[in-house]
This record gives structure tokens, sequence and C-alpha cells, in this order.
């Protein structure tokens, strides 16, 4: 499969799962301003959308959206381990982390992203985020990963997320439980192999 990717960007929790699970997995980055890939290729016509993720599949297919292609990363080498088994209170758990990583962080950045946005709202931004992040510390000081002692895909997607406070001066000082996640979750070798990839490895956390 290929996967279409923008440095740091929500892709990189994909990059991240594929090579945890051992997933064959080819990259071609995308330009988002110009809407161009790496090799020239309309990514308009991959992506109707616009943006990334997206995953070529061999049979033509191509699947978007981070939460629903960390799982068919997952779900299709079950033997990493990257997330519980269908049916289980754990699975349904990993769901729910997933529902609040997109909606309270991933989404929860976006007007961060906006040159235009007012001050204001700027600060609303954060302060919401400030919020969620206190949450995580407390989930994080009695487990090293958000599901419990294991990585899932949910870990590598809140990592990706979360790191976006660099770019936009959020502090994470008062969040030990949370910056000492993110170290932990950058120093796995899988990881490491996809920001170097990327070339992200001095603006990882």
């Amino acid at each position: 499969m290929k996967l279409y990717y923008t440095p740091g960007a929500c892709s990189l929790a994909v990059h991240i799962a594929a090579r945890e699970a051992g997933a064959p997995i080819a990259l071609e980055k995308v330009d988002l301003a110009t809407r161009k890939t790496e090799t020239g290729a309309d990514f308009s016509a991959i992506n109707p959308k616009g943006y990334v993720p997206a995953v070529a599949l061999p049979d033509g297919e191509v699947l978007t959206e981070a939460a629903a292609l960390l799982l068919f990363v997952a779900d299709g080498q079950p033997e990493a381990g990257l997330v519980p088994a269908p049916g289980t209170i754990e699975r349904h758990r990993l769901h729910e982390w997933l529902t609040f990583i997109t909606s309270e962080i991933h989404k929860g950045f976006g007007p961060l992203w906006n040159p235009t946005t007012p001050d204001a709202v700027r600060q609303a931004t954060k302060d919401k985020l400030a919020q969620r992040f206190a949450y995580l510390d407390k989930v994080l000081a009695s487990r090293p990963y958000l599901t419990g002692e294991r990585f899932t895909v949910a870990d590598g997607y809140l990592f990706t997320t979360v790191n976006w406070s660099n770019y936009h001066a959020v502090d994470l000082a008062p969040y030990p439980n949370l910056r000492a996640f993110l170290d932990r979750v950058a120093a796995r070798p899988k990881v490491q192999e996809a920001l170097a990839a990327e070339g992200l490895l001095k603006q990882a956390a």
C-alpha cells in the first residue's frame, strides 16, 4: 500500500502504525498548498477531500481519515497487537480514545493553523486544549500508554497531534506525565524510523 503524507501531519500516525505493525508501505509526500505529490500527481484526484492521510491499495481502492486508517493498518497485522480483539471492552476503549483524539485534540488545534484566526479565538483554543491536556496528564499518571501497559495505534495518534504544540507555542510544562508519554513514544525504534523518514527527528518532543 502507498501512504500519501505530509511531514508531521496526522498522516504521521498512520506512518507510525504501519512501521510498528511491520506492514509493507510506500510513501509519497504531498504538498498541501499546491495539491501536488512529489511525483507530480494531482492529489485532488487521489483524495478529493484535499488532505492527508490517504492510502492507495493494490486493487486501486483509496482509504482516507486517520482513525479509520489506523484501524485498517492494525487489523491487517493482528499479530502486532496494536489493537485489542474485536468485540472486547478493550477494543471499545480504544475506539473511545480514537474518537477523543480526533474530536478534542486533532480538531482542537484547527483554529491555530489558520493565520486569520483572531487572537481571542487563539487564546480560547489554547485554553480548551489545556483542559484536555490536563485530563490526559491525569490518565497517564498511572499508566505508560493510553489503554494501559501496551502501545496501541491511539498512542501514535496522540503523540502526533500533541506534538503540534511545538508549532503553536502551547506550553506542555504543566503536564509532566504527558511530556513523559511523548518522550516514551518518541524513543520507540519504529517511531524513530517514521520520524527520520519524514525529516522530523529534530522537531519531535
